[in-house]
């Protein structure tokens, strides 16, 4: 018998959200421990009674990360429309990533994933079942007619979240594409699947 997931502790949260919020303004590797401690209104020791240090913060980031992109890969796998699977998750997932603290944040972990070979790991582990789920469904709908056969899907799952992804943090930008930049990527990315 499984027991149920402990409760989070609400001091933890706040943690959590103390350190998104210097991460997003000065950047992961320019926050010290001591900065989310002040920005949570916390004790050092209190904040290190909830996590090692602030590489265990962003691990425990990633398990929210992992807890979110949980509603895309079910939304993804094994759908009874893989083509209406796919245009639903195109639309969700770029304005999940379209989010200025998403986007911000996902580059901020991109660059210690570069230099921080446990942050990649951990990360990499959500990504990975991201690119599973998305190539999945693109299987799927090959062998149901919807989507033309590539010879590696998951490949083609990287492209497909690399330009969501682009467009994610091209929405920051003062010189952004426009408002019909989401519907031109959508057409790009299904126009591009079609057998």
């Amino acid at each position: 018998m499984s027991k149920d997931p402990q409760p989070i502790h609400p001091r933890k949260i706040e943690i959590v959200h103390a350190a998104v919020t210097c991460f997003l303004e000065r950047g992961y590797h320019q926050t010290g421990v001591r900065d989310i401690a002040k920005q949570a209104g916390v004790s050092l020791g209190n904040l290190y009674n909830h996590f090692k240090g602030k590489e265990a913060v962003l691990a425990f980031i990633a398990e929210i990360e992992g807890e979110e992109l949980s509603e895309f890969i079910d939304l993804l796998t094994e759908p009874d429309n893989p083509q209406e699977a796919l245009e639903r998750f195109i639309d969700d997932y770029a304005a999940y990533v379209s989010r200025p603290e998403n986007a911000l944040l996902g580059v901020e972990i991109l660059t210690e994933a570069l230099r921080n070979p446990m942050i990649a790991e951990v990360f990499g582990r959500n990504r990975s079942r991201l690119i599973d789920a998305v190539a999945s469904c693109l299987r799927e709908g090959s062998k149901s007619g919807s989507f033309t056969s590539y010879d590696d899907e998951r490949a083609v799952a990287c492209m497909i979240l690399d330009s969501m992804e682009g467009h994610g943090l091209r929405s920051l930008s003062k010189n952004n594409i426009g408002e019909n930049a989401m519907r031109t990527l959508h057409a790009f990315l299904l126009n591009g699947l079609e057998p």
